[in-house]
């Protein structure tokens, strides 16, 4: 009978902190083990001073150690490391299937562990009081926390707890999180076949089972990239769920959206040999992180890869209108700006040129008005100015110069080119997509979403959408009801953050409300999401000048710098192209090597990335500043000066605290944020009401 191969996360883990030689030299041991572990060539040796008697270790070069845990019927990756560190991780650990939940889980022995101890980053104000001390020994057994671990659990305190989480399976952990936030832990209920305590879902964020050599060298790939290996329950949840009609999962910053939106679409492809699945968002740039993400996913599976297209909306429209209608001559930014100029020569309307503009862009072009019924009619949702019959008249002559001199032009902007592909594919009742996987979905437009909803419709698990409200930094918020996309009833939240630590989470949650509400009703519940991970406490800073600004940032990169960070690993954002020499400045005094990217131009390894902060999204670093944050920079003062009515104002500002919380939410460890003197007003509130400037 052949053996079951195991690996798992904490293997992956460490694999990922070692040298590129000997990582080869760990893969080469690896592929060994799953072809014949009885080879006389492996090396095992037996850990006498373990407490678990099943774990061995198995030498991959003179130094570096595998530890496996090993059985008659099973091998299991557990670890790898420098033989010392090896050796010591297994003799504080142990195999085991719990007791109440039935799950396997690699248990810290409780002897093994220092007194938890508060860490030098959290500030301890006053002693608090144990946080369990009421939960019963059942309930806390049923959350997953082991048996030995119940005395430490019931002592833990809000200094502690964090500290202590990091040492529990992890659905004990995130049960606390949540039992100490006032929530009701989420348990899953296991009625899957068989009693393989492997099988069970928590035991699958954390184990896999390999089939062959391919699976464990996708799994030993890319080590770093776990999601490609291990999914959270709620997560696999999701993925594999079958919805009637179009569905959402939301969450904030670094919960795991475009994770599951990547296997999502895997999931779909794997399900009906047949389909064809389109992987989409609004931009290139994360269009092309996808691309990447993907690949890694399906490594190994290059025919389920041809059956999954990944390209930005804008792109895809452009080659199918190519296909099917005739190649168009796109109308840029620029030329309808100057087709609103040219349109309000003139004329004596009331409003501003920028309003103008918007009002075009954002209702007339997006909603595909070319009548002046339809432009009377149209509710405007997300447009705070009011306006009156007779303004409405007045404007609806301007916009149709406007459109006018566009197609004078042969131009079409791409919402036209999207709304004559989405008549096309009603009318003809064809679409080259069976499933349609959209990530970044806060932030596709009125035109964008008609079209993938004619590319899928309202059939089941035809359209499935990733965003998060908070995150909404392009758009003007609209009605998906009243596109006929309703994902009410199929929503679905994660709560668990694994990106970002709960310092840097904390802190940049208080940029936004609590809650936030789409035009459909629909409510994001941000209160509920918990880091498991901690960290240094973000750095808040006012500067007295650009020079000081310099300066202090230099050293806070040098201070990363020294601890660890590989360049690579650090990025610098600002608000716009006009403060991107403040933070090359900064990095040049660090004597850091640093890189200007935008959405056409890759990362580059050694490299401090340094962007603005629109270039933010989907992209994570361990280390990240924001800079030159001064007032009237963020919230921008362009664009405020563009509002004619003070309701719309509301939109602007929100869009620009969320940029903020985009740009902040991109670091996992460390966080910096400043501005000069006068700085943002978002600064006090990031900074909370213990500390204002």
């Amino acid at each position: 009978m052949s053996l079951e191969f195991r690996i798992a996360d904490t293997f992956t883990d460490s694999l990922a902190r070692l040298t590129g030689d000997e990582q080869k030299a760990v893969k080469t041991t690896a592929f060994d083990l799953q072809m014949d572990p009885s080879h006389p060539g492996l090396k095992f040796h037996k850990l006498d001073r373990a407490k678990d008697k099943r774990f061995w270790s198995v030498r991959a070069n003179d130094d570096v150690r595998v530890i496996v845990h090993r059985s008659d019927t099973s091998l299991l990756l557990c670890y790898v490391d420098h033989h010392d560190r090896a050796y010591a991780w297994a003799e504080r650990r142990k195999l085991e299937t719990h007791p109440t939940t039935g799950a396997a889980q690699l248990v810290e022995l409780v002897e093994t562990v220092r007194e938890i101890e508060i860490p030098r980053y959290v500030e301890r104000k006053h002693l608090s009081a144990p946080l369990f001390a009421q939960i019963s020994d059942e309930q806390l057994l049923g959350y997953g926390v082991p048996p030995e671990w119940l005395e430490r659990v019931r002592a833990a305190t809000e200094d502690s707890l964090l500290e202590i989480a990091g040492h529990l399976p992890a659905e004990a952990g995130e049960a606390l999180l949540d039992l100490a936030t006032g929530r009701t832990p989420v348990t899953v209920r296991w009625t899957g076949p068989g009693t393989d305590p492997f099988e069970h879902p928590d035991a699958q964020r954390r184990f896999r089972t390999l089939k062959d050599a391919d699976e464990l060298a996708a799994a030993l790939e890319y080590p770093w990239d776990k999601w490609t290996v291990f999914l959270h329950p709620a997560q696999r949840d999701t993925v594999e769920r079958a919805f009637a009609g179009p569905a959402r999962v939301s969450g904030t910053a670094g919960t795991g959206k475009t994770i599951v939106a990547l296997h999502r679409a895997v999931f779909l492809a794997n399900a009906d040999q047949d389909a064809r699945v389109l992987l989409t968002t609004f931009s290139d740039a994360l269009a092309n992180a996808l691309k990447v993400k993907l690949r890694r996913l399906l490594a190994g599976r290059p025919r389920l890869a041809e059956r999954i297209d990944v390209e930005s909306l804008d792109s895809l429209a452009l080659r199918l209108y190519a296909g099917t209608i005739g190649r168009p001559t796109v109308a840029t930014p620029a030329d309808v700006h100057a087709a609103v100029m040219e349109a309000l020569k003139g004329s004596d309307i009331r409003f501003s040129a920028a309003f103008v503009e918007s009002e075009f862009v954002d209702v007339v072009d997006a909603w595909q008005l070319d009548t002046w019924e339809g432009y009377r009619e149209i509710a405007r949702l997300g447009r705070k100015t009011r306006l009156p019959e007779t303004q409405r008249a007045a404007l609806w002559e301007i916009f149709q110069r406007v459109q006018a001199q566009l197609a004078s032009r042969g131009l079409a902007t791409p919402a036209t080119m999207l709304g004559q592909l989405t008549a096309h594919y009603l009318q003809t009742g064809t679409s080259p997509y069976d499933h349609v996987v959209v990530d970044e979905a806060q932030d596709i437009s009125v035109a964008q979403l008609r079209f993938v909803a004619a590319l899928a419709g309202d059939k089941p698990n035809g359209l499935f959408f990733a965003g998060d409200l908070g995150q909404r930094i392009f758009r003007q918020p609209f009605s998906w009801k009243s596109l006929g996309v309703n994902v009410i009833g199929r929503s679905r939240t994660l709560r668990v953050n694994y990106r970002t630590s709960h310092q840097i989470r904390r802190q940049a949650d208080l940029l936004l409300a609590p809650e936030l509400s789409d035009l459909d009703g629909y409510t994001e519940e941000r209160r509920g999401a918990v880091s498991v991970f901690n960290g240094p406490e973000p750095t808040i800073t006012v500067f007295a000048s650009e020079e000081d600004e310099a300066a202090t940032v230099a050293e806070w990169l040098r201070a990363r710098a020294a601890e660890g960070v590989g360049a690579d690993e650090i990025a610098v954002f600002v608000r716009s192209p006009a403060q991107l020499t403040r933070a090359q400045n900064a990095v040049e005094r660090a004597g850091l090597a640093g890189h200007v990217f935008d959405e056409k131009v890759e990362l580059q390894a050694g490299h401090v990335a340094i962007s603005t902060m629109h270039i933010a999204k989907g992209l994570e670093f361990r280390a990240v500043v924001v800079m030159a944050c001064d007032d009237g920079v963020i919230p921008s003062d362009e664009r405020i000066a563009g509002v004619t009515d003070d309701a719309d104002l509301e939109d602007v500002y929100n869009t620009e605290r969320q940029l903020l919380y985009v740009a902040c939410t991109r670091a996992r460890d460390h966080l910096m944020v400043g501005g000069v003197d006068p700085a943002s007003e978002f600064l006090d509130d990031l900074a909370g009401p213990d500390q204002r400037f």
